[in-house]
């Protein structure tokens, strides 16, 4: 090969080339390693960036958090290295770390045998719900505080933060309705008494919007469904509550067949992707004074999801 063809091939200068074949001839190929780099050698070694990202690996899995200062400091007093707080930062970036709200989670106490079996019901539901068999509804309960968390961390990139939650949170109801576009669900829902938010429920069909935000009423004499229809149910305190579990014969008579799932498992209830959307997407004032504000503030974010997926419908079926 050519130099010029050598040096397309290594993508440098033909005089680079040249010099490194004179090397060659003159002191054979150990004259041919890169000179040293100039400059001041950095003070956060290779080792050091590994033992740091070790450490918020672990503590990721721990649930601990860190800021920039903190893990300053670490480094100072572990490796005997000091670096500031803006270099410290690029260098996390490199690693393939960001800068995140830490969020909650139970989901280390789950059971997976439990998990697995749900799982395999869920499938089986919603493909009797797909083919009109039966009629799938999943009511779920989210926490809103007066002040939302907010905090920080550093985890890797493409994993969330997570601290393990060990309280809990006013409450509010909906109903969730994985359906054909052409059904109108109907549900109803009671306001506990120990919320301090007023209850509101949803669903996704094109036509459907808040359907009762107040009373469960009786059922109707004499009536049954004519399509069975399933109810999945998470372990939140108003769902097995013994008024609520005392129904379960009454709902049976109608067609009605209540189905709970594993707790700690968030990640089988289908509304919590519509939650997460209300909560943090929808709920931009973090901080409310009174359970009245509060209250508004839920309902102003599930007015405006109820909107977005009703017109995320509407051009569905629009486009079919």
């Amino acid at each position: 090969m050519t130099v010029p063809q050598v040096a397309d091939l290594l993508e440098c200068n033909n005089v680079t080339v040249r010099g490194a074949v004179h090397r060659c001839e003159d002191g054979g190929f150990e004259t041919l390693a890169d000179a040293p780099r100039p400059g001041r050698p950095p003070s956060i070694t290779r080792e050091d960036r590994k033992a740091l990202a070790a450490l918020l690996d672990e503590s990721a899995c721990q649930g601990r958090t860190w800021t920039t200062a903190a893990l300053c400091d670490w480094l100072r007093a572990e490796c005997g290295v000091r670096a500031g707080a803006a270099w410290l930062t690029d260098l996390l970036h490199r690693d393939g770390f960001r800068w995140k709200r830490t969020r909650d989670t139970l989901r280390h106490t789950a059971d997976p045998v439990l998990q697995q079996a749900a799982r395999a019901r869920l499938e089986d539901l919603r493909l009797a719900a797909d083919t009109g068999v039966s009629d799938m509804y999943i009511l779920d309960e989210s926490g809103f505080a007066p002040t939302m968390p907010t905090g920080n961390t550093w985890p890797r990139q493409g994993s969330g933060p997570w601290c393990h939650v060990r309280t809990t949170r006013a409450g509010a109801c909906t109903c969730w309705v994985p359906c054909r576009w052409d059904r109108v669900p109907t549900w109803c829902g009671r306001r506990p008494a120990a919320r301090s938010t007023r209850p509101c429920c949803w669903s996704s069909c094109a036509r459907s919007g808040l359907v009762c935000p107040a009373g469960l009423e009786e059922f109707p004499a004499g009536r049954k469904r004519a399509r069975p229809c399933t109810v999945v149910l998470d372990n939140a305190s108003a769902h097995v509550a013994r008024a609520f579990k005392g129904r379960r014969e009454g709902l049976a008579a109608v067609g009605v067949e209540l189905f709970s799932l594993p707790p700690r498992s968030p990640e089988l209830n289908d509304i919590e992707r519509m939650w997460r959307a209300a909560t943090y997407e929808d709920y931009p004032e973090r901080v409310h004074t009174t359970s009245e504000a509060v209250g508004n503030a839920v309902d102003q974010a599930l007015a405006r999801q109820r909107t977005r997926i009703k017109g995320s419908a509407t051009n569905f079926t629009q486009a079919a």
